[in-house]
């Protein structure tokens, strides 16, 4: 037995969670911690189409492994089946489960003891813990089957995300921007979210993470007011593009592009590597900006904004927030609190990113 407990301590590190755009940004910390400690790629199992552009290639990742839903009956879920093979095939291991419900009996169905796994649910948060420093604590707590077998994780850790782009996403990025005929210097708007784009023929005021287009419109015309040089790309889905539209007719902006159905993952993390800001509701591309360095302002409802800083503790990001009857509520928030938390932001910059060359 203690022959099989060694050579499953020897197996890379293994980690499960399904999260959403964001949600995946954020466990690079995890990941990296992890890469670091064990000294090899570390196996994901993951969920949603954004999680390969995100996570391949990730010098952290060993090898990527999705499943499309995980409530589906097992029986009738060929993913899930095939992934249960692939964790028999692979052999236990050190395992980081990060996630809820149903994916910590696909483990179980793959050969992977309980005594093999840190599980995220039996830790809770620490009062005042960012999701970075959480993922570098639970990256050096050690499964109770392996203590003493695998080497402890060194003392500090990066408190920020960290994601990695190939070069042929920006150079299909460059393509992209000549077909556009956007030129550098540049900054991106992504006013919108999920929660607007599902309400589709319904009024937008309402959902989780809306603000007032006008409002929208006073901070893109304080923007232009203090970076007349800059071209403006607004993203987020086809589902958006009305919400963008319309910010950009009110504020009579010139020079703003509305890419929203335009930008597939890579090459929005191409756009954003480059960007010299980011203003955006607290949402996947905010997370994914502040960890490519582009200086993030985010716009936080009811979510706790330190818990969810975009990309993590140590990231170039500004949070910001209201209140509304007494609530924490992202209609509390008036324009020139952004605009104040934007100037903010790149004034710690210097002078070269704002003419666009940091």
């Amino acid at each position: 037995m203690a022959e099989d407990i060694t050579q499953a301590a020897s197996r890379a590190p293994l980690v499960m969670r399904c999260g959403a755009f964001g949600d995946m940004v954020l466990l690079t910390v995890l990941l990296t911690q992890l890469r670091a400690r064990f000294g090899k790629g570390v196996d994901v199992i993951a969920s949603g189409p954004w999680c390969e552009p995100l996570l391949a290639g990730h010098p952290a990742v060993g090898r990527l492994i999705l499943v499309r839903s995980r409530r589906t009956p097992y029986w009738l879920s060929r993913d899930q089946q095939a992934l249960v093979s692939w964790l028999r095939e692979r052999g236990a291991g050190p395992t980081w489960f990060c996630d809820r419900g149903e994916g910590r009996s696909l483990l179980a169905r793959g050969g992977i003891p309980g005594s093999y796994v840190c599980d995220s649910t039996q830790y809770p948060f620490l009062s005042g813990e960012n999701f970075a420093d959480r993922y570098l604590r639970l990256g050096a707590l050690t499964p109770a089957a392996f203590e003493g077998l695998i080497p402890p994780a060194a003392p500090g850790g990066v408190r920020a995300a960290h994601l990695v782009l190939a070069q042929s996403a920006r150079e299909e990025l460059d393509v992209w921007l000549a077909r556009r005929r956007i030129a550098a210097p540049w900054m991106v708007f992504h006013p919108g979210s999920r929660h607007v784009a599902r309400r589709r023929l319904r009024a937008r005021a309402g959902a989780a993470k809306y603000w007032p287009e006008e409002r929208w419109a006073q901070v893109l015309r304080a923007v232009r007011t203090h970076s007349p040089h800059h071209a403006i790309v607004f993203s987020g889905t086809r589902a958006e593009e009305s919400l963008n539209e319309e910010i950009i007719r009110r504020s009579g902006v010139t020079n703003v592009y509305n890419a929203a159905g335009d930008l597939p993952i890579t090459r929005l993390l191409a756009l954003l590597e480059r960007a010299a800001s980011l203003i955006a509701v607290d949402t996947g591309p905010a997370h994914a900006a502040a960890a490519l360095g582009c200086p993030t302002v985010a716009l936080f409802g009811h979510i706790d904004p330190w818990l969810y800083r975009p990309g993590g503790a140590s990231t170039p990001a500004a949070t910001v927030t209201g209140t509304l009857d007494g609530k924490p509520s992202i209609l509390g928030i008036q324009p020139q609190q952004v605009i104040e938390a934007w100037l903010a932001l790149i004034g710690r910059r210097g002078d070269s990113v704002k003419s666009g060359n940091a």
